[in-house]
């Protein structure tokens, strides 16, 4: 039987992107393809889970809500969690509640059938041989540490465009990023701002 490497599961609030302030399911997966200089992920503790445990666990976590109506928003994240992730999973998720299955992917893998929202974070400006090979997304959300250019990605097709900060933990260069990030989305409407509301607000 099948086991997935889970880092931690945990119910809060989406901080960034398109899914902004939307109550969410948080799996993230244990180990990643990619060493980004800025990844905050400690993926050396991890349990072995098999889907329907992972099912089990996001039931328990939104039951108190599971039937108010509307649709729970399961974040698969990491870590890469199209390491991991497959169709029996999601199909799992998706007969244990209703939810809508989200992946947070740095885009370098197929993603796995069965997901319903895909969130693009390509990190080839920061890791060689990290070039995306999705070409459609729901969301492209690209971070921007005020050295590199940000490319153009016209081979991606998404309905939404995201510029996001780098939080590099230094105040005045973070500044000096996100005036970057405001200048670079004024000249490019195409584009939006997206901000790590999770951190302003000191949850997880």
């Amino acid at each position: 039987m099948k086991q997935y490497g889970v880092n931690e599961m945990f119910y809060s609030v989406q901080g960034e992107g398109r899914n902004t302030g939307r109550a969410a399911v948080f799996v993230r997966f244990s180990g990643c393809n990619l060493k980004c200089p800025f990844c905050d992920t400690d993926h050396r503790k991890h349990a072995l889970l098999t889907a329907k445990e992972i099912a089990a666990e996001v039931v328990a976590l939104v039951k108190p809500w599971h039937d108010c109506g509307v649709k729970t928003l399961v974040v698969l994240t990491g870590g890469e969690p199209s390491l991991q992730v497959d169709a029996e999973l999601t199909a799992e998720l998706h007969a244990s509640l209703d939810c809508e299955i989200a992946m947070e992917t740095n885009g370098t893998r197929p993603v796995a059938e069965g997901v319903d929202w895909i969130t693009l974070s390509p990190k080839d400006l920061f890791v060689e041989g990290a070039m995306p090979v999705l070409t459609r997304v729901d969301e492209l959300k690209v971070v921007y540490d005020g050295v590199h250019v940000i490319p153009a990605y016209d081979n991606i097709e998404a309905r939404y465009r995201y510029l996001q900060p780098c939080d590099t933990g230094d105040e005045a260069r973070n500044k000096a990023i996100i005036t970057g990030c405001i200048d670079f989305v004024k000249s490019h409407p195409a584009w939006a701002l997206s901000l790590q509301t999770h951190k302003w607000l000191g949850i997880s």
